[in-house]
């Protein structure tokens, strides 16, 4: 089963509101979906966006893939940014750390 993290359409005609969905990527866009992680709204501005970071980060590293839209929402929230330096941090300290052999 292949999870996404996208986007399912709420709202009235020509007034679009967005929840930011996990669901099983075979599930049509408007149907079945697993959690409801932040809502998006393109028409507010600077208050569009309600991210909840942490499940982000948890179905992330639990191998969802996010669409398109999603990922540059993501981006704006700087979710992938603290994912990427945490993650190099993580590696740098790794290879700082000498091994020694006795």
């Amino acid at each position: 089963m292949a999870v996404r993290i996208r986007l399912r359409r709420h709202g009235r005609k020509k007034a679009p509101t967005y929840r930011i969905v996990i669901a099983d990527g075979r599930a049509p866009r408007e149907g079945k979906f697993i959690e409801i992680i932040g809502q998006y709204a393109p028409l507010n501005g600077e208050t569009a966006l309600n991210l909840d970071i942490d499940r982000a980060n948890y179905w992330l590293d639990n191998g969802a893939q996010p669409s398109d839209t999603v990922r540059s929402l993501l981006r704006k929230a700087g979710v992938l940014k603290t994912r990427h330096e945490t993650r190099l941090a993580t590696k740098r300290s790794a290879a700082a750390v000498p091994v020694t052999s006795e």
